[in-house]
């Protein structure tokens, strides 16, 4: 046992909106009869990438005499859950679209090697990914409306390769929150530049306006470059 910083939760607070949760790539929260509860705090690293997902401020750092944060056991256990996750029926209420992970992006054929996939990490929706993420680090990092990831053909080739990516819709979403969410993995997550890639629709523009703030949000000072596609799936960069 050491002392170590680690977080803890106010039940009266906490709503079980489960965002904690998402927000912890270690695994170290879950929701138990409509709580957070910390599963281990081994589990926990203390770094608090958490909290700010926290809508209620029901999270917070403390200090005190824990077991010592274990990688090893944080891999097992990240480990089992996808695969307690592979094996629950279908239809089953958990689900597995938050767990970070690194992905394999090499064709699998030469003959595939233009049509191979280029996406490198999961999750990719911008409200599931921690902002401390181990592939936004030293990436450039592509925002990406939704829409534009089926009107443009050349996305995989030529503007993800290489790239971290987070997707959104700016009309059905809440600018702020994803304004917010935005500035943290900006500020947290070492991204190094930032594109903006969205559809030449008036509503979708919002993104560029969401982009541009968070980064002034951040406190840092990255390149911001953007992409709009056309409806019939051109790319077009605008002039500065």
């Amino acid at each position: 046992m050491v002392v170590r910083k680690v977080i803890e939760i106010d039940e009266d607070l906490c709503t079980g909106c489960g965002k904690c949760v998402t927000a912890c790539a270690e695994g170290a929260l879950e929701i138990v009869n409509g709580k957070a509860k910390v599963v281990s705090d081994k589990f926990c690293d203390g770094l608090g990438a958490c909290i700010g997902d926290c809508p209620e401020g029901a999270l917070k750092i403390v200090e005190r005499d824990v077991e010592k944060f274990d990688e090893r056991a944080v891999k097992e256990h990240l480990n089992e859950t996808d695969r307690r996750t592979e094996l629950r029926p279908r239809g089953a209420t958990a689900c597995p679209s938050s767990r970070v992970r690194i992905l394999d992006t090499e064709p699998r054929s030469t003959h595939e090697e233009s049509r191979g996939s280029r996406l490198g990490h999961w999750p990719i929706k911008l409200m599931l990914v921690p902002e401390t993420a181990p592939f936004l680090r030293d990436r450039e990092l592509v925002v990406l409306a939704d829409c534009a990831a089926v009107a443009y053909a050349g996305l995989h080739e030529e503007l993800l390769d290489g790239k971290a990516i987070v997707i959104g819709c700016p009309k059905f979403a809440d600018a702020r929150t994803y304004i917010e969410k935005l500035a943290r993995i900006v500020k947290n997550g070492g991204v190094r530049e930032l594109t903006i890639v969205h559809m030449e629709v008036p509503c979708c523009f919002g993104l560029k306006k969401i982009s541009e703030e968070a980064v002034g949000l951040s406190g840092r000072k990255i390149p911001v470059r953007e992409v709009v596609i056309t409806t019939k799936g051109d790319a077009i960069q605008p002039r500065e």
